[in-house]
């Protein structure tokens, strides 16, 4: 029983601990990237909306690759791009089509659950990045709330606190296996 308790106590260490540092990590290079959590080369994107249902649903996490100025003007139709639509606006819709006017490329977008194209064109220079393939459902809302003071102090604070309250609890045990020997000793003592 006890072998069995101690293995479970080192899985729940574990995870916790790998919890703690995964935390620490995601809130920490979306701050260092301006928001946008990023992993070799990757950047993750929350989708806000339905409007590319069924590509990938609301809440949903997608992996984008960023674009240089040059990359963004050698996408083709049907490529899921990412694009400034304004200051604090990215938007991740499809290309329909690609018109080429002298220097400049503009790209027609449209969610794949809208009924008609965006009415502006995308200009190249706009495009920010390619969406991968790679989607994670639902996890969304779980960086949202990562990324948020409340959300930051509790995925941080709380597995540290938990790992503590371990820490105490396990020390108390030691402490408590250790007790019932000296107290043998004490009774033996008494009774000679």
């Amino acid at each position: 029983m006890k072998k069995a308790i101690k293995i479970i106590s080192n899985i729940v260490t574990a995870v916790l601990f790998i919890n703690l540092i995964l935390m620490a990590f995601l809130v920490v290079s979306s701050k260092a990237s301006g928001g946008e959590p990023q992993a070799f080369g990757y950047q993750l994107k929350t989708v806000l909306s339905g409007s590319m249902e069924p590509t990938f649903q609301t809440g949903s996490v997608i992996a984008v690759k960023p674009l240089s100025s040059e990359e963004g003007k050698s996408l083709k139709k049907d490529d899921v791009i990412t694009f400034q639509a304004s200051e604090e606006k990215l938007i991740t819709h499809r290309i329909i089509g690609v018109t080429n006017s002298g220097d400049h490329v503009m790209y027609e977008t449209k969610g794949d659950n809208n009924k008609t194209a965006d009415m502006e064109p995308v200009l190249s220079d706009n495009v920010r990045a390619v969406y991968t393939g790679f989607t994670i459902p639902f996890v969304g809302y779980f960086i949202d709330f990562a990324q948020s003071k409340e959300g930051s102090a509790i995925l941080l604070i709380g597995p540290g606190l938990l790992l503590l309250g371990y820490a105490a609890f396990s020390i108390f045990q030691a402490i408590r296996e250790i007790d019932p020997k000296n107290n043998k000793t004490d009774s033996e003592e008494k009774t000679a």
